[in-house]
């Protein structure tokens, strides 16, 4: 079937599916709200980093736990899927201080194998050392999310998107 909805590059759809979830979702805007930026995105792999703010204190282990959840969400994104699946196993290991505020909290996203079923992720976070301060995983069902009146990198009629970047600035080629 064909979309009324134009193919969109890696970076831009990834960057829509990130608006849908601020629009749409109760906890990504009032815990990130507009402190989350996705730096790169391309097909496999998303960058995002975090300016940590008075609210995320001394970086909460929680709010990692909840960026591993947005960024397995983004990388399944990155594979062309606007609907991402709901989570069955969230698993984070903390290494060191993710930083406080004021610092900024780099994480790249990576999903490692998609299925009919089954997504599974990688999500590492660094400091603005260059530390690793924790790592990751983030499996998801996405069984319901392939959608065969969808074609992939299309957001669905009415959906938030994204606008376009300039030249250079996050619209990876995809691979």
């Amino acid at each position: 079937m064909a979309s009324k909805t134009p193919k969109l590059p890696p970076a831009r759809f990834v960057r829509s599916v990130l608006k849908s979830f601020m629009q749409d979702s109760g906890l990504e805007p009032r815990l990130f709200g507009p402190h989350l930026r996705i730096t790169n995105a391309q097909e496999g792999r998303v960058d995002f980093e975090l300016d940590i703010q008075p609210h995320h204190t001394i970086l909460h282990g929680g709010t990692i736990a909840s960026m591993v959840d947005l960024g397995g969400s983004l990388a399944v994104a990155s594979n062309g899927l606007y609907a991402t699946g709901v989570s069955t196993d969230l698993n984070v290991t903390y290494i060191g201080s993710g930083g406080k505020v004021g610092d900024k909290l780099r994480a790249t996203a990576v999903l490692d194998k998609i299925g009919k079923t089954l997504a599974y992720t990688t999500v590492t976070f660094y400091n603005d050392k260059g530390e690793m301060t924790a790592r990751g995983s983030h499996t998801k069902y996405v069984r319901a999310a392939w959608n065969p009146d969808l074609p992939l990198w299309h957001a669905p009629e009415g959906a938030p998107v994204a606008e376009e970047e300039p030249e250079g600035n996050g619209e990876a080629k995809s691979s």
